[in-house]
């Protein structure tokens, strides 16, 4: 049986967002899914290692990054640097499939925070994904979050 080819996913910024002003959720996928790649204290050490690394060269400014067991969700902002917001998270990708042999599916989600949504209620959203899977009573429980500042993130907005 042949299953759907899933098209990609177009990362293109629209001309006129200033994508170093934005935030955006991501959404990247293992494959296979249903299996535990990334809820792991190794793993999740290692791939926040890079993350903070990222953070340190200046190449992305992530308010948090949730692993659960097949995905992860990240609220990140990018300084300017002239690559595409696909580049930045694919360069990413490459480097832990080849050093920490994560599988990840093809592509990734993207979706810009608007200005009339709450950052705190997309937090709260990725927060909660945990409980709603099962795997925790409440989202404190949760071990496997980083935050930029090394407790539960702070919104303006």
């Amino acid at each position: 049986m042949d299953l759907p080819q899933r098209e990609r996913l177009p990362h293109a910024v629209p001309l006129w967002v200033d994508p170093n002003r934005e935030v955006f959720f991501i959404t990247i996928c293992c494959q296979p899914r249903g299996v535990n790649q990334l809820a792991d204290a190794a793993m999740a050490q290692s791939l926040f290692g890079t993350v903070a690394f990222r953070v340190g060269q200046g190449l992305w400014w992530p308010y948090l990054v949730l692993l659960m067991p097949d995905h992860l969700h990240m609220l990140i902002s990018f300084p300017p640097s002239g690559k595409p917001l696909k580049r930045v998270v694919g360069q990413w990708k490459e480097w832990t499939a080849k050093q920490l042999k994560v599988k990840w599916q093809t592509d990734f989600f993207e979706h810009r925070v608007r200005r009339e949504e709450s950052l705190r209620q997309k937090a709260d959203y990725i927060l909660a994904n945990p409980v709603r899977a099962g795997l925790v009573a409440a989202p404190e429980a949760w071990p496997y979050v980083w935050f930029a500042e090394g407790s539960a993130p702070h919104f303006d907005r």
